[in-house]
């Protein structure tokens, strides 16, 4: 839906809250488990999404020789045995509280539950695409996966206290905290322009400020939705002539919002991001919620940073 803003067309504003637009392609992701050696243990978890293939490969010691679905029949496409590969494929997303029963018979005859789930924050959002199974932690090929796991989290941890450290440090990441506090008068910014939109799952409110060198969004959000959850997944911030990703300063007042509940998202723009090879261009703003959805977008044009 278009929401024409009170000012020149040098703006413009679109709400798309619950839009079937997908984020860009995630990296694959691949993880290692382990059987275990006790009967009585939890199943282990697959996180898989709609219409996002999920390969267990198995050991060849321990391949499967069948597996079936508890409970999920039509939500799911024909499981899959090629090799010793189990193939999953959700018909959709599965709902945040939904949970299916994966039974896989391995050659020994011993049956192996794993319990298939939405991907949540503990899976960082993402649903498994390959997830190598062993039986012998000891194995050559077990510990090269397992160490392969390590080195991934280590980098992400790593990238991820260098990215806390910047923003400890960064002005623009301060300013977005206060516009998410609300305290707009100790900001440099001015309002430009304001648009709303609403769907069956949540309401926006977007504030569109301009400053001297940098821009700024306000997106004040309320989750109308009976029973599930809202959160932004990501924002990304590209130019529309180059489609070049451009850093920006984030800042939400919580992490999720519980059905009936509101809260406020803060971004500030640096003005160098409108710069594509020393010529001024427009920005787009793209607001991703927890399932990967588009929720919002606002163009930026380089007026807003003028003096």
């Amino acid at each position: 839906m278009w929401m024409p803003l009170p000012m020149k067309s040098v703006l413009l504003g679109t709400l798309l809250a619950g839009a079937a637009m997908a984020e860009g392609r995630e990296q694959l992701a691949i993880r290692t488990l382990f059987l275990s050696e006790h009967p009585d243990a939890s199943p282990q978890r697959v996180y898989v999404r709609g219409q996002v293939v999920t390969a267990l490969r198995f050991d060849a010691r321990v391949k499967p020789v069948r597996a079936r679905l508890v409970g999920g029949d039509g939500r799911f496409e024909p499981v899959g045995i090629v090799g010793r590969t189990v193939v999953l494929e959700p018909r959709r997303d599965l709902d945040p509280d939904e949970a299916f029963s994966l039974l896989v018979t391995l050659a020994d005859d011993r049956e192996v539950p794993f319990l298939l789930r939405p991907p949540g924050r503990q899976a960082r959002g993402s649903a498994d695409q390959q997830l190598n199974v062993f039986e012998d932690r000891g194995s050559q090929d077990a510990v090269a996966s397992a160490l392969v796991d390590s080195e991934k989290e280590n980098k992400a941890l790593r990238a991820e206290n260098e990215r806390l450290h910047k923003e400890e440090v960064s002005e623009d990441h301060a300013l977005a905290a206060l516009l998410t506090a609300g305290a707009v008068a100790q900001t440099p910014f001015g309002v430009a322009a304001h648009f709303s939109g609403q769907d069956d799952g949540a309401s926006l409110d977007a504030t569109v400020f301009r400053g001297t060198g940098k821009a700024a969004v306000v997106f004040k959000v309320k989750n109308h939705h009976p029973v599930h959850s809202w959160s932004m997944k990501s924002v990304r911030l590209v130019g529309t002539s180059d489609a070049r990703e451009r850093a920006i300063a984030v800042r939400s007042s919580a992490a999720v919002l519980v059905p009936g509940t509101s809260g406020v998202i803060g971004l500030v723009v640096d003005g160098s991001a409108f710069l594509d090879s020393g010529t001024l261009t427009s920005l787009s703003l793209e607001l991703y919620r927890q399932d990967g959805r588009l929720q919002a977008i606002v163009q930026l044009d380089p007026a807003l940073i003028a003096k």
